[in-house]
């Protein structure tokens, strides 16, 4: 019975990638192969010197991945918040400024793979703290924090359950 409610699990969230314009979705990878260090991603993901600048800074950037994994504040607690939400708002704010990730979905997609199904409940904070810093255009800023349901931002609780699909590249599909 478990194989099946996992199985149900990763169709809805191949389901759900599926749902994201092909710059998440390849963001998303490259993501995730620079912060789960599955791969080379200048091999992968640099398609010109431009890309190849902008996964040097995302390597830099996510050096701090495994400290905020770490870092999570157990049972919400206050003394915590402070340096954990600092380094995630830093981080969110670096890949919101990538104009890949156009919502919130999209977002938490990507962190909760990132940091583990622990830091779910943090999410909308680091999100809406991000989107709405001045590094972020007005008229992206307005899009990303309308992409934020009511229901998202006021969650009364959130899943532990470990996400279980981690999308990867694919070469035909990436080639066309």
């Amino acid at each position: 019975m478990a194989t099946i409610g996992t199985a149900s699990m990763a169709i809805g969230e191949m389901r759900e990638f599926a749902g994201f314009s092909a710059a998440e979705q390849r963001y998303i990878k490259r993501s995730l192969d620079i912060g789960l260090g599955r791969s080379d991603a200048f091999k992968l993901w640099a398609r010109d010197e431009e890309e190849n600048a902008a996964i040097r800074r995302q390597y830099v950037t996510y050096q701090d991945l495994k400290t905020l994994r770490d870092m999570i504040p157990a049972d919400h607690a206050m003394a915590d918040t402070e340096a954990f939400i600092g380094k995630l708002v830093r981080m969110a704010a670096f890949d919101l400024r990538q104009d890949r990730i156009a919502s919130f979905s999209a977002f938490r997609f990507l962190y909760e793979r990132l940091l583990g199904a622990e830091a779910r409940p943090w999410l909308p904070a680091a999100f809406c703290a991000a989107a709405a810093l001045p590094q972020i255009r007005p008229d992206r800023r307005k899009v990303l924090l309308q992409s934020l349901s009511e229901s998202a931002a006021t969650a009364p609780g959130w899943s532990d359950k470990r996400p279980s699909f981690y999308p990867e590249f694919v070469e035909e599909a990436e080639a066309a």
